[in-house]
């Protein structure tokens, strides 16, 4: 293979190119294992359920140490093209930004890590190994992408010891912001039923509202707690109320609402389940009408404790940027949350302005500073005692 420098801007934009809307990979993961491939890695598709997903390892299995990264290659629908600068999976160059979906979140990301990685491994081959976990199922349900990588690697006997995922995670600067947690995350659906009937007689029907508002208004009074050192207060969200009733003389038989639920560390998805369900029985008793709450926790909150690996990754990003990043928990969930019961794991990437946006774009010259971010890294991890 060359001794050119991989080009991640170069690399961003063929990834750009690849119409990989999720769950379509568009050729993304195919364009990644032929390069890493040739570099040496040993790239293995562990796919599942239709969902296309690449684990590439340079050096031994089962080395003294192993560094890994973590990224995706699907992104967001782009919504009407008609509405974009440029044709939103062109790649465009202007004015010193990289325009299309999936530029910022998170192709660059992928893009700065690989080029990174096969630099470090032909120039200065470690005593270790270097493990890219790629999925294209993070935008989706994501049960079939990191997940399923995780899985493959236990049967596998693969393993990473510390683990970097390359989401923006910048909020205006470069180098401004690294993660070392997320909060946990639970949509919540609830339905009261109760039985339809004339809105003059009221007496003969069993509003269902009543209930389902007085639910609501008491789960949104309570504050679920006051934060704490790691993280903000968590936060519950009313996202929906729906009756599906267009008649205004008519008691609809049931009603619905949805909500959402950001939590720290002072919850767990299960903690909040039964105080949901709690809530919900106290309301049922109080009214007669059946309220039935179906939950799903996306993902529970996490923390990687300060110490020698978010160390090493703060001085890294100084070192290129002159900003100490500073520790944060706050925003979505991202796939280190199903990293963090696999190995300890971090976020750096570049800003996340226009991520999911029409006009998507990224800063080239930030995606070579985070190539370069990537390779201190590298470098600094191998040399460590």
């Amino acid at each position: 293979m060359s001794d050119t420098p991989v080009d991640p801007v170069d690399l961003t934009a063929r990834l750009v190119r690849c119409r990989s809307v999720t769950p379509a990979d568009g050729g993304a993961l195919a364009l990644l294992d032929e390069l890493l491939s040739k570099a040496g890695f040993d790239c293995t598709r562990a796919d599942r359920n239709g969902t296309v997903n690449l684990f590439a390892r340079w050096g031994a299995k089962g080395a003294s140490r192993s560094l890994g990264f973590n990224g995706h290659t699907d992104v967001v629908p782009p919504g009407d093209p008609a509405l974009w600068r440029f044709d939103p999976f062109s790649a465009r160059i202007e004015e010193g930004q990289l325009w299309g979906r999936g530029a910022c979140d998170m192709k660059s990301g992928v893009a700065a890590f690989a080029a990174a990685a096969v630099d470090f491994v032909r120039q200065t081959p470690p005593d270790g190994a270097v493990i890219l976990a790629i999925t294209g199922d993070e935008e989706g349900e994501a049960t079939d992408g990191t997940v399923a990588l995780l899985d493959w690697m236990t049967q596998s006997g693969e393993r990473m010891d510390h683990c970097l995922v390359g989401e923006p995670t910048c909020p205006e600067i470069m180098g401004e912001m690294m993660k070392n947690g997320r909060r946990g995350s639970m949509n919540v659906r609830l339905t009261a039923t109760g039985a339809q009937g004339h809105a003059a007689y009221p007496h003969r029907a069993r509003n269902p509202l009543p209930a389902l508002v007085s639910l609501l208004d008491r789960l949104a009074r309570q504050p679920l707690d006051n934060g704490n050192a790691n993280f903000d207060p968590s936060t519950l969200a009313l996202t929906t109320i729906d009756t599906g009733n267009p008649a205004t003389n008519v008691i609809p038989a049931s009603a619905s609402a949805a909500l959402n639920i950001r939590f720290n560390d002072l919850h767990t998805g299960e903690s909040l389940s039964r105080w949901l369900r709690a809530e919900a029985a106290a309301v049922a008793s109080q009214t007669g009408i059946a309220l039935d709450l179906a939950i799903k926790v996306s993902g529970e909150s996490f923390v990687t404790d300060p110490g020698w690996f978010t160390d090493l990754v703060s001085d890294a990003v100084q070192a290129e940027t002159g900003i100490r990043p500073a520790l944060s928990t706050s925003g979505g969930t991202s796939d280190a949350r199903f990293i963090k019961s696999h190995c300890p794991v971090v976020e750096i990437g570049l800003v996340g302005a226009s991520m999911h946006q029409v006009d998507e774009h990224v800063d080239i010259a930030h995606i070579h500073k985070l190539k370069a971010i990537y390779g201190r890294i590298l470098t600094c991890y191998f040399n460590a005692p």
